[in-house]
């Protein structure tokens, strides 16, 4: 096996080992997108507890691009106080941290907002309040406002962005053509779809230079209608690696793929894990990038095959991190039980609740047992 402790680097990032903390909407930054304490005690615990690399929740980078409460905010330059806060500790921890930069599109929450939701297309949605395609001079704020993004992200001193199109927020949705049913240059074929992509590439590059690191998260197939399939973003994927994209994040399904998304509870046997594996072959045998693979992975043994296989260059991980912050360093220091978390969701019910993730099951556990009560943040 492929020793998972082995360092690597992603552009001119070095990583110290092969494990990746995914992106996973904290809920712990104020109501106007400011980190909390709360949110820095994780970021820290997290670089304390051995991830080679963080990547931060959903950043919005424009206020109409918000999709839930509690969300974290890179959208202005007020914001690079509290981003700087962020970043000071994770490096004084030892750790390395890049931002996910993140626009909902159809699925901002515009109750919080008060604006039009922006779309790729007009939408049948459940959602009442208003939509509002977008036009050319929409599409240039847009890449504007990613690019705007990434310079606060230097700023602020984060080792590098992701830029967020998976799961079916707009970058997302311009990809996938259940969404996108536009007849100009960014609708049609992939190249078309995946042209707002490459822009916002370019003008990443154009406001950070080469050097600083540039990753993408995206989806390898939607499992909806009509939606985005592997072949699409494996040719979408070498597109944007011409654009300056530096490493991928491979990851699947959409807000509205409900039941057809791979994505299952109950984590418990090594066969379930890595349900994108096979995507992963796919692209990692047609993209040259670094390739992220999230998805179900809980076990010491299953990344290192995975690395061994060549089937990643990196293993991804969110809700065992939830569970135990520290995972990878006690799979270091030679404890190699899988990690506890049984993937039951119940981490985001307080978050919804204003009080940010944590492990419900590791609390109600450690009550039954009796331990102390996690105290409420």
């Amino acid at each position: 096996m492929a020793d998972p402790f082995e360092s690597g680097a992603i552009g001119a990032l070095e990583l110290k080992n092969r494990f990746v903390r995914s992106a996973t909407w904290e809920g712990m930054a104020d109501e106007k997108g400011a980190p909390r304490r709360q949110y820095l005690e994780t970021m820290t615990a997290l670089a304390r507890g051995g991830v080679g690399l963080i990547v931060t929740g959903h950043a919005f980078v424009s206020p109409e691009g918000r999709a839930t409460p509690w969300q974290l905010a890179i959208d202005r330059d007020e914001r690079l106080e509290g981003l700087r806060e962020i970043t000071a500790a994770v490096h004084a921890a030892g750790g390395k941290i890049v931002v996910q930069l993140a626009h909902a599109g159809l699925f901002a929450a515009a109750g919080l907002t008060g604006l039009p939701r922006l779309v790729v297309s007009p939408q049948e949605s459940k959602d009442p309040s208003p939509q509002k395609e977008l036009d050319k001079s929409g599409l240039q704020e847009l890449i504007d406002a990613f690019a705007a993004a990434a310079g606060r992200a230097r700023l602020a001193g984060f080792d590098g962005v992701q830029v967020h199109m998976a799961h079916g927020y707009l970058l997302s949705q311009f990809l996938s053509p259940a969404f996108n049913r536009r007849r100009d240059g960014y609708g049609g074929d992939i190249r078309n779809r995946s042209r707002i992509h490459r822009e916002i590439c370019g003008a990443i590059r154009d406001n950070v230079g080469r050097d600083y690191p540039l990753l993408i998260k995206l989806n390898a197939q939607d499992f909806i209608d009509n939606g985005l399939t592997v072949p699409e973003a494996a040719s979408a994927a070498r597109l944007m690696v011409d654009a300056g994209v530096d490493a991928l994040e491979l990851s699947g399904g959409t807000l509205a793929s409900g039941h057809l998304s791979p994505s299952r509870p109950r984590i418990n046997a090594p066969e379930k894990e890595a349900y994108f594996r096979e995507e992963a072959r796919w692209l990692r045998e047609n993209v040259p990038a670094p390739l992220l693979l999230v998805g179900g992975n809980r076990s010491y043994e299953v990344a290192a095959a995975l690395l061994a296989e060549g089937v990643a260059d990196y293993i991804s991980l969110s809700r065992p991190l939830i569970r135990e912050a520290d995972l990878i360093r006690r799979w270091e220091a030679g404890d190699r039980r899988p990690s506890a978390c049984i993937s039951d969701n119940r981490c985001f019910a307080p978050a919804l609740e204003g009080k940010g993730i944590y492990c419900v099951t590791a609390e109600r556990e450690a009550a039954r047992s009796g331990g102390n009560r996690r105290e409420e943040t």
